[in-house]
C-alpha cells in the first residue's frame, strides 16, 4: 500500500482532535500541509500538529505535487468550489458533512467524477463508529423483528453551545451552512437511516423559524418512506427551554425496541423486548472520526470499498432539501 499524503483546506476547531489528528495516525496515512486564510492560525495549526507546510490559500495547497488527497474541512459553501477543483487535478476526496449545501451542488461534484480517476468519500464518520454497527447488527439480526417506526427527536435550546462559543456562527447563517442546525447535525442521522434501511422512496417535511434568534429556520419535520416499508418521522427544534432537551433515536419494531442519542454522552444503547430490557455502553473514540478516516485511506489505496460515497450523500442532500422547504 503507498502513503496517502493529505492536504486539509479549513483546518479549523473540527480538525483538532475530531478529524485532524487521525490523517496522520491512521496507518499509511500522513499529513502533509494544511490551509487557513487566517495565516497566522495556519502557522500554528501546523506547528502544533507537527505539519511541514502551511498555506493561507487553498490552491496554492491543491498545486502542492507532494498531496494526493485533499480533506475539504471547510463551511459548506464552499465545499463544492474545492471539490471539483481538487478532482480537475486528480486528487482524492474526503469532505466534510453535509456534503454540500444542496443536492444540485453535490450532484455536480458526482458528475465531474464520471470523468476523472480521482475518489470522494463523505464524512458520515458514524457509519464507521462501533456503537452504530452494533445497531446494524441487532437489526439485521432480527433482535427487534420487522422495523415498523423511527422516531427522531432533536431538540436544544435557542441557545446552544455552538452559539455561545462564536461570535461569527456560520451554522446559522444560510450562505455559509445551507441552512442553520438542522442542516449541521441532521447529515449524520438521515445518513444513519439510509445505512439501515436502504434507498428511501419517499420524503415530505418543512421548516420554519419560530423564535426569529437567527436567519435561520430552528424548527424543521419531515417522514421518509423506505422501500421495505420502514417509516421515519424527524423533529428538530431549536428554541425549547433547556429543560426540554432531547437527543433521542427510538427504532420500534414487531418484537421489540431500540433506543439511543446521537449526540449525547454517556452513548447508551437500550434493547427492549419481550424478554426484558439490556444496555450497552459505548466509549465513542477520542478521535471520533479515526474508524471512518482508516475505511478511507484503505478506500484510497484501492483496499476496501468506499465506506460513504457521493450518491449516498446525494440522497441524504434530497432529503435535506425537502425537509428545509418554508411552510410560512
Amino acid at each position: 500500500m503507498g502513503t496517502v499524503n493529505w492536504g486539509i483546506i479549513g483546518c479549523g476547531d473540527v480538525t483538532e482532535v475530531k478529524s485532524g489528528p487521525p490523517l496522520y495516525k491512521v496507518p499509511n496515512s500522513r499529513l502533509a500541509a494544511v490551509m487557513r486564510r487566517d495565516a497566522v492560525k495556519a502557522e500554528d495549526y501546523a506547528r502544533r500538529h507537527g505539519v511541514g507546510k502551511w498555506y493561507n490559500n487553498a490552491y496554492q495547497l491543491l498545486d502542492d505535487k507532494e498531496i494526493n488527497a485533499v480533506y475539504i474541512a471547510t463551511p459548506p459553501s464552499s465545499h463544492m468550489e474545492y471539490a471539483l477543483a481538487a478532482i480537475e487535478r486528480g486528487l482524492n476526496v474526503y469532505i466534510d458533512k453535509p456534503v454540500t449545501l444542496n443536492a444540485e451542488q453535490a450532484r455536480q461534484i458526482a458528475s465531474a467524477l464520471k470523468h476523472s480517476s480521482s475518489k470522494v468519500s463523505v464524512a458520515h464518520y458514524r457509519r464507521a463508529l462501533p456503537s452504530y454497527l452494533y445497531i446494524k447488527d441487532l437489526l439485521a439480526s432480527g433482535a427487534i423483528g420487522d422495523v415498523r417506526s423511527v422516531q427522531i427527536r432533536t431538540w436544544k435550546n435557542a441557545k446552544p453551545e455552538q452559539q455561545e462559543k462564536s461570535s461569527d456562527n456560520w451554522r446559522t447563517n444560510p450562505h455559509f451552512s445551507g441552512g442553520g442546525y438542522f442542516h449541521d447535525l441532521s447529515p449524520h442521522q438521515l445518513d444513519l437511516m439510509l445505512f439501515y434501511f436502504g434507498v428511501p422512496v419517499k420524503y415530505s417535511g418543512f421548516s420554519i423559524n419560530q423564535a426569529g434568534a437567527y436567519h435561520a429556520d430552528d424548527h424543521t419535520s419531515g417522514n421518509i418512506i423506505f422501500g421495505n416499508g420502514v417509516v421515519v418521522n424527524g423533529s428538530w427544534c431549536f428554541n425549547v427551554t433547556p429543560s426540554e432537551f432531547t437527543d433521542e433515536c427510538v427504532m420500534v419494531g414487531s418484537k421489540g425496541s431500540i433506543s439511543f442519542p446521537f449526540f449525547n454522552e454517556p452513548y447508551t444503547i437500550r434493547l427492549k423486548t419481550e424478554q426484558g430490557e439490556t444496555a450497552k455502553t459505548f466509549v465513542q473514540p477520542e478521535h471520533i472520526a479515526y474508524p471512518m478516516i482508516e475505511k478511507v485511506v484503505n478506500y484510497f489505496n484501492n483496499n476496501g470499498e468506499n465506506p460513504s460515497d457521493i450518491n449516498d450523500a446525494i440522497v441524504v442532500m434530497e432529503i435535506i432539501d425537502t425537509f428545509a422547504k418554508k411552510a410560512l
